[in-house]
C-alpha cells in the first residue's frame, strides 16, 4: 500500500482505460474526448475559462504560467508557506524574473495582512504577480486563497494571482472564478488520479492580457497556438499525449458519478480521520501534527512530527515488513517527520489501514503514544457513515 502525497494511487478503471491501442490522432474520438477533457477540467478548477495543457509534470506547469503572463526584469512576490511557493519563484528567476519572498514561519499559512502590507509599500507597482500554493506538500498547511485575494484588492494592487493547486485540486474545494484568481495551476498525479504527466494552467482574462505583453514566451509552452479549436494538434504543440487523455477522461467521469462535492466531503472526513489518529497517538516526545492550527490542515496530506521517533526507522519498518509506503520529510523535516498522503482514489479501508499499520509500527518500535489512534479514526469514519 502506499499513502505517500503524490503520485497517489491509480483507479483500476484508468489503468484500464490507458490499455488502448494508438487511435487516429487527427480525427474521431480522440479529439472528442480531448475536448470534453478541457471542458470538464474548468469544471473541477471552477472556471469558465481556458485550461491549457502541457504534457509535463506540475512544474512544467509552473513554467508555462511563467512563460505565458511574465517579461525578463519583472519581480514576483513568493508567499512562503514551505517549499513548493519557494521552488516556483526559483523557476521563475532562471527566467530572469526576480523573486521576492515573504517570509512565513512553519507552521503557519500565508499571514494576508502581511502581504497587504507588503503590496501597498510597492508604490510604484512594481510587483508583476503573486504567487502562493493552496496546499504546500512538505508542511502540510492549507493557504485561505480568498483571504489573499481580499488583500490584494484592499491594497489596490494590479498583481496577478497564481495559486498552485497540484496538491488540493480535486481535494480542496476551490473556486477560479469566485475566488477571483488569475492563474491556476494543476497536474494530473494526486486528487486528479491518473499517472503523472500533463500539467494544466487556467487562466483569466487579466492573465491572457498578461500573455499578449509577455517577453519570456517561448515555442512549446506558447499559449497562442493552442487556442485554435481547428487545430487540435497544436493544443499539445504536437502528437497528442494519447493513454493520459483516456486516461484523464475516466478519471474525470469517476469524480462525476461522485459528485465534486462529495468527493471534498470524502476528503475532508478521511483527512479527519488521520488528525483523530494523530491527536490519540500524541504524546511527550511521539508524534505531534506539523500544523498547530486545525483550520490550516490541509486535506489532502498531513505532516507528522516524530519528536524523539526516528522517522526514517519508522517509515522503513513500515514499508520492509507491513507493506506500507509512508511519504519523506522533505527539506527541515528529513529524520524528523513523515508525511501520509490522503488524496485521490481513497476510501475508509485504505485510510484505516494505513493508520492500524503505523500504529503497529508504532508499538513495535516502543514508541510513546497516548492512546490508539486506530480508535479514534474509526470512530470519525464511523460517524459518517
Amino acid at each position: 500500500m502506499v499513502s505517500i502525497p503524490g503520485p497517489s494511487v491509480i483507479p483500476d478503471r484508468v489503468l484500464a482505460a490507458m490499455n488502448r491501442p494508438m487511435p487516429n490522432i487527427y480525427e474521431g474520438d480522440l479529439i472528442e474526448v480531448s475536448f470534453s477533457v478541457q471542458d470538464d477540467l474548468r469544471k473541477i478548477a471552477r472556471t469558465e475559462r481556458p485550461v491549457f495543457i502541457s504534457v509535463s509534470n506540475g512544474h512544467g506547469a509552473w513554467e508555462m504560467a511563467i512563460s505565458n503572463t511574465l517579461s525578463r526584469g519583472d519581480k514576483v512576490l513568493v508567499l512562503e508557506s514551505g517549499t513548493f511557493a519557494v521552488g516556483w519563484g526559483e523557476m521563475a528567476e532562471v527566467s530572469g524574473v526576480k523573486a521576492e519572498i515573504l517570509s512565513g514561519s512553519d507552521p503557519d499559512p500565508v499571514n494576508p495582512e502581511a502581504l497587504e502590507e507588503r503590496l501597498k509599500a510597492d508604490v510604484s507597482k512594481e510587483i508583476a504577480a503573486v504567487m502562493v500554493v493552496q496546499v504546500d506538500t512538505a508542511t502540510s498547511v492549507r493557504n485561505d486563497i480568498q483571504a489573499i485575494r481580499k488583500a490584494i484588492d484592499a491594497a489596490d494592487h494590479p498583481a496577478l494571482l497564481m495559486v498552485d493547486c497540484i496538491a488540493s485540486l480535486g481535494c480542496e474545494p476551490y473556486e477560479h472564478d469566485e475566488w477571483g484568481v488569475d492563474i491556476t495551476v494543476a497536474a494530473t498525479q494526486k486528487g486528479l488520479m491518473v499517472p503523472p504527466g500533463l500539467g494544466f494552467v487556467f487562466a483569466s482574462e487579466k492573465a491572457l492580457a498578461a500573455h499578449e505583453r509577455a517577453d519570456l514566451r517561448n515555442g512549446y509552452f506558447d499559449w497562442e497556438p493552442r487556442t485554435n479549436p481547428e487545430q487540435h494538434y497544436k493544443i499539445y504543440c504536437g502528437t497528442p499525449p494519447i493513454q493520459h487523455l483516456w486516461a484523464m477522461r475516466e478519471a474525470l467521469d469517476m469524480l462525476f458519478e461522485e459528485g465534486l462535492e462529495n468527493v471534498w466531503e470524502r476528503h475532508r472526513v478521511l483527512a479527519d480521520a488521520v488528525r483523530a489518529a494523530v491527536e490519540a497517538w500524541h504524546a511527550p516526545n511521539g508524534l505531534s501534527f506539523n500544523i498547530a492550527s486545525p483550520e490550516s490542515r490541509s486535506n489532502s496530506v498531513t505532516t507528522i512530527l516524530t519528536g524523539d521517533v526516528n522517522a526514517s526507522e519508522l517509515r522503513r519498518i513500515a514499508e520492509s515488513d507491513a507493506g506500507l509506503t509512508l511519504g519523506i520529510g522533505l527539506d527541515e523535516f528529513v529524520d524528523r517527520a513523515f508525511r501520509i498522503g490522503h488524496m485521490g482514489h481513497l476510501n475508509p479501508p485504505m485510510i484505516l489501514g494505513t493508520l492500524g499499520t503505523i500504529e503497529a509500527t508504532l508499538t513495535t518500535m516502543g514508541a510513546p503514544m497516548r492512546e490508539s489512534g486506530v480508535a479514534a479514526a474509526a470512530a470519525v469514519v464511523g460517524a459518517a457513515l
